[in-house]
């Protein structure tokens, strides 16, 4: 299927023809570090936001010159490949507090970039964000994102006006209803999108003009709701830490499993929730990612974050959850457990899965245990 090919095939690399092409009309592009960082201020400004990610890192040598031993291997990739060139391509970077590991890549990529061991973007700033919701909050949050904004209309020269905010958020708005459609035919009986080719549509959003994805996915859903379904296979729904790795799905469904829901931060928890589109379009948009589906970094909202993830195991109508984490990932550790213990209350059988990233990957174990937890599943 060649549309499925033109939006998964990005997702397995960083460079990629969508941004050589915007960058060969003189485009710019400013790379993001996760789900929380507002895309639709970017895109205001004419500027295409991309989310740099660990894949095609191979060592991380660089990188444990700055990170002690106890990192996540994902932040590690991330700065790797920046010091091996990959971001080269990047006018700008935003490093979002999304976690404390992803928040100390902002010192460490400037240090290494003052070491000669990488370039620094010329526009390279921090977004801070509050780890609880409350009207103080909210306010420190609208404070940072205005500065935020001004940070760029300064260094680019550009205007991010209420007219180019109201076109962002209905341009973003039909992504994340798009990928909702997407993941509706996931919980068919026959499912005709592999959890492989799903997350690799994801991930694709995440670094390609949204314009144009637009138009591909809305040509892709049609093509498969004629596509004949996948059967008799277990139906499993991952859950956990950041995963920009296709091949992770890829293992599980080569050992005869179809992946049929997520809660990932490169899944359902980054487009699921839109922005209202009537009334201030900056308060509308900083509600959105103030308020949508919660990663572990914020206090206090396990129920919500448990509610999103049991409600879509039920509507997946799946056999089993994979609870993973990258190895030192505490906040997705300390929620899987939570998860593991009130699924199974619940009679969803799950499988807690630690595991490496990048070329501290360890797919054989793995392989070993997911097939283990088929066997105790009926698969």
């Amino acid at each position: 299927m060649e549309l499925m090919e033109k939006l998964v095939e990005p997702a397995k690399t960083l460079s990629n023809p969508y941004v050589e092409g915007w960058r060969e009309k003189g485009g710019k592009v400013i790379g993001y570090s996760g789900t929380y960082t507002p895309e639709e201020i970017i895109y205001a400004a004419g500027i295409l936001p991309y989310r740099i990610g660990g894949r095609e890192a191979t060592k991380v040598t660089i990188a444990d010159m700055y990170f002690g031993p106890v990192i996540c291997n994902f932040v590690k990739c991330v700065l790797e490949n920046a010091a091996d060139g990959r971001f080269d391509f990047l006018d700008g970077a935003i490093i979002t507090y999304e976690c404390d590991h992803m928040r100390r890549i902002f010192d460490a990529w400037r240090r290494a970039a003052k070491d000669g061991n990488a370039r620094l973007p010329a526009f390279f700033q921090y977004y801070g964000l509050p780890h609880s919701r409350s009207e103080h909050a909210t306010k420190l949050l609208m404070a940072e994102t205005q500065r935020l904004i001004k940070e760029l209309e300064k260094h680019f020269g550009v205007e991010v006006t209420e007219e180019g905010l109201r076109n962002a958020i209905k341009v973003y708005n039909k992504t994340r209803q798009l990928l909702r459609k997407l993941y509706e035919l996931r919980e068919k009986d026959e499912v005709p999108v592999t959890g492989t080719e799903a997350l690799g549509i994801v991930i694709t959003s995440t670094v390609m003009p949204k314009d144009e994805y637009n138009k591909q996915l809305e040509k892709l859903l049609d093509e498969l709701g004629k596509r004949k379904g996948i059967t008799g296979r277990p139906r499993l729904m991952i859950v956990g830490s950041v995963n920009d790795d296709i091949e992770l799905v890829k293992l599980m469904e080569d050992l005869g499993a179809v992946v049929v829901a997520d809660s990932l931060c490169y899944g359902a928890r980054c487009f699921w929730n839109l922005v209202e589109e009537n009334g201030d379009p900056l308060q509308a948009i900083v509600t959105r990612y103030w308020e949508h589906i919660p990663c572990p970094r914020m206090y206090g909202e396990y129920s919500r974050r448990y509610s999103f993830v049991r409600d879509i195991a039920r509507s997946g109508k799946v056999d089993g959850v994979i609870l993973e984490n990258i190895r030192f990932c505490d906040l997705h550790g300390m929620d899987n457990t939570l998860y593991g213990r009130d699924l199974e209350a619940e009679g969803i059988p799950t499988l807690r899965l630690e595991r490496q990233y990048g070329p501290l990957a360890d797919s054989g174990r793995l392989r070993t245990r997911v097939q283990a937890f088929l066997e105790r599943i009926g698969g």
